[in-house]
């Protein structure tokens, strides 16, 4: 039996899709989750962080990339819902500095979803739940995600076909 986590692929047609794949994995989010957002300047990283944000927060939420402030919190509207950290680390320039920005309350009891997860170092936690984007190859529109779970039990909690997560 093959207990290795199962991979979701799927293409997301433009940012309306990328931001209801944010909203769709926030559903599911509980306190404490990780979810680290791979992929290279303009793959679509913070599309996907707004869409969570707003799926627990307010759908009209002014979400900013924290590209300066490195971290945004973000209380949630419905009780029982977990708070947002919403982390960019692009300008970190060793894994040493992120730990100013209380990882350790982060991990413990919000969604943290974080851009530039590699910036981490050894502090990226083991378990949590990896989001690749990158643009379709040439000539194509949009962009294709791949959704790895990473320890914890995110591969239960995906749905089988990813597209259940755009609905």
């Amino acid at each position: 039996m093959n207990d290795a986590p199962r991979p979701r692929d799927l293409i997301l047609p433009d940012d309306d899709a990328t931001t209801r794949l944010g909203a769709g994995l926030a559903r599911l989010a509980r306190a404490g989750d990780v979810i680290a957002l791979w992929g290279d300047l303009g793959a679509g990283k913070s599309t996907l962080a707004r869409g969570a944000v707003r799926a627990l927060t307010t759908p009209g939420e002014d979400v900013p990339s924290p590209t300066f402030t490195l971290v945004q919190t973000y209380d949630p509207t419905e009780p029982g819902r977990p708070p947002v950290w919403h982390f960019d680390l692009y300008r970190l320039d060793d894994p040493e500095e992120a730990l100013a920005l209380d990882l350790d309350d982060a991990f413990a009891e919000a969604l943290s979803l974080i851009e530039w997860p590699e910036r981490l170092g050894v502090y990226l936690p083991d378990s949590r739940l990896d989001v690749a984007l990158r643009p379709r190859p040439s000539g194509e529109t949009g962009r294709e995600a791949r959704l790895v779970p990473q320890g914890g039990d995110w591969d239960q909690r995906l749905p089988l076909d990813p597209l259940d997560l755009l609905r």
